[in-house]
């Protein structure tokens, strides 16, 4: 590169200008190993030993540690080398999401900023989930459901002002209602951010995800080391995001604990071609858990990339009699489904 700028200057160069070349090879050269400190010290921070990194040059998927910072957190760590440059990893996550290779989603789609209900009109409950929509119709707090307590009564109010009776027109009110419910939740938290979450209804108290997602971004180091100006932009959203950076909301209809799940993601990407970050947060979990906060970061390594994984998910079922054992369980499944993320991301990368 130095060689082909070279020839671009004439011979006679001014002394001036020789200065401004050689100011410029070291900025290029400082920058350069910028990036590779920048993997050094992700390694040194999540205190990566000698054995990981030799499984990690061959591979490997290498779990690390992250402290939780809650008692109904779930927080874990995964590296992967792939041997491919930055750019191809950009490039899958700008046509696509790790969401999309999940095998549990069974429905996916985007919210664009003008959006109205129509957004969600592919989220249907089926036939087979007459069930899931009569608890819907009865929902009371408790940890069946994450609803509002407007959210139930308005529930209730669709129930009591039925008049089908066949199941069909019945689910076919409910999944309308329920997409009203969706947009809602969508269109607070555009406006307001996390402030904007309504929290869900428990057995005389309340969940609050915004603050579980206040909290998860606020001890994000991953993010916090890629991007400081994206890390207070995350935190304080809905203000201004840095330059470059590139947002997605979308929707998910996943399995979870063999029910349908409505999910409300929101992504913020910022990407070159020498690095990304990719931050995910579920602002809206239909059941089972509250939320969940995602940050995958690309880094220039060896003659690929190197990914970084960090996941936190808060859950009240970590919670209460039994905790110890119940977070072990539970960070063994969350390693499983993070673990088949990554061959999922490996997969799609290669066959780029």
């Amino acid at each position: 590169m130095e060689k082909s700028t070279q020839q671009k200057i004439s011979v006679d160069i001014s002394a001036y200008g020789c200065i401004l070349l050689l100011l410029l090879t070291a900025v290029l050269h400082a920058q350069a190993n910028t990036t590779t400190t920048d993997v050094k010290t992700i390694i040194a921070t999540f205190e990566l030993d000698e054995d990981q990194i030799t499984a990690l040059d061959q591979g490997e998927i290498v779990f690390f540690e992250i402290a939780e910072a809650t008692q109904k957190e779930l927080a874990l760590g995964l590296a992967m080398y792939l041997p491919s440059p930055p750019a191809k990893l950009t490039e899958f996550f700008r046509h696509g999401d790790l969401a999309m290779i999940d095998p549990d989603v069974q429905q996916y789609g985007t919210i664009a900023p003008e959006s109205d209900s129509s957004a969600f009109s592919d989220f249907v409950f089926s036939s087979d989930q007459m069930n899931e929509v009569n608890d819907l119709l009865n929902a009371e707090a408790g940890d069946r459901f994450n609803l509002s307590a407007e959210e139930m009564k308005s529930l209730a109010a669709l129930k009591k002002n039925l008049t089908a009776t066949d199941a069909a027109s019945i689910i076919a009110a409910v999944s309308q209602h329920y997409r009203q419910i969706l947009l809602q939740r969508w269109q607070a938290y555009r406006q307001h951010g996390l402030s904007g979450i309504a929290p869900y209804a428990r057995q005389g108290a309340v969940v609050d995800p915004g603050e579980e997602l206040r909290i998860a971004a606020a001890n994000s180091k991953l993010l916090a080391h890629f991007s400081p100006a994206l890390h207070t932009a995350w935190l304080n959203y809905p203000a201004p995001l840095p330059v470059g950076a590139e947002e997605l909301f979308f929707w998910l209809n996943n399995t979870v604990d063999d029910r349908p799940t409505a999910i409300l993601s929101h992504r913020i990407m910022m990407a070159s071609d020498t690095a990304s970050i990719i931050a995910t947060r579920q602002f809206y979990v239909g059941h089972s858990y509250n939320s969940s906060h995602l940050i995958v970061g690309c880094l220039p390594y060896r003659d690929g990339s190197v990914v970084f994984y960090t996941h936190r998910t808060s859950t009240d079922q970590v919670a209460g009699v039994g905790n110890t054992l119940k977070r072990s369980i539970g960070r063994e499944h969350k390693k499983e489904r993070m673990i088949q993320n990554l061959e999922g991301l490996r997969t799609a990368v290669n066959a780029l």
